[in-house]
């Protein structure tokens, strides 16, 4: 069991290091895309637009990754809870049936979690930040540097600024909603801002 705890953390750790490398790029185009969508007043503000996309794309992998994270980290976290929480403290399994459950789980590995709540996490995690910080300053570029009046200054060739204006606030609108909606949560134990914050009641 030992040994088996120990390869299920290192494929854990991989995966891991898998999602950290997805979100240093993420970090390092956002940077980028700022830096130079500000670096002069003649460059175009659609740059920071093209950054919603590419952040987009990077959060779809993220997704994607988090997924297969999420196999190995649930056999850990059953393996913690099954058997070294019960074995330090004395205690019975929290699920009479882990064996049975951790050996088909062996047997034909399965996607614990649907993309749409891998997303969401994701989100709250890491890309809600930076979608906020990639818009506001779409915002600013628009507003504080264009050179016409904001609506006018958004406008993309042919598609007014008005409606590009609306589109923007209704996809960072429907990312917020994507992260925050009620759900229940399928990732094991997985620590969220909610868990974090819970007191523990004192006697």
């Amino acid at each position: 069991m030992a040994h088996l705890y120990r390869g299920e953390v290192h494929r854990m750790t991989f995966w891991r290091e898998r999602l950290d490398r997805t979100t240093n790029w993420a970090v390092i185009v956002l940077a980028a895309v700022l830096t130079w969508a500000f670096s002069t007043d003649g460059n175009p503000h659609y740059l920071l637009l093209i950054g919603n996309v590419v952040l987009a794309t990077f959060l779809t992998i993220e997704a994607r990754r988090y997924r297969a994270y999420d196999i190995w980290r649930s056999r850990v976290r059953t393996l913690q809870k099954e058997i070294w929480a019960v074995g330090l403290d004395g205690s019975e399994p929290t699920d009479p049936a882990w064996r049975t459950r951790l050996a088909d789980d062996y047997r034909e590995p399965t996607v614990k979690i649907t993309t749409e709540e891998a997303i969401a996490h994701r989100l709250r995690r890491i890309y809600l930040p930076l979608f906020a910080v990639l818009n506001a300053a779409w915002v600013v570029r628009v507003t504080a540097f264009g050179t016409a009046n904001w609506p006018q200054s958004a406008g993309i060739g042919m598609v007014p600024g008005s409606v590009l204006t609306v589109a923007v606030g209704i996809t960072l609108l429907g990312a917020i909603v994507l992260a925050f909606r009620p759900r229940t949560w399928h990732a094991n134990a997985e620590l969220r801002t909610e868990e974090l914050r819970r007191e523990n009641s004192a006697e």
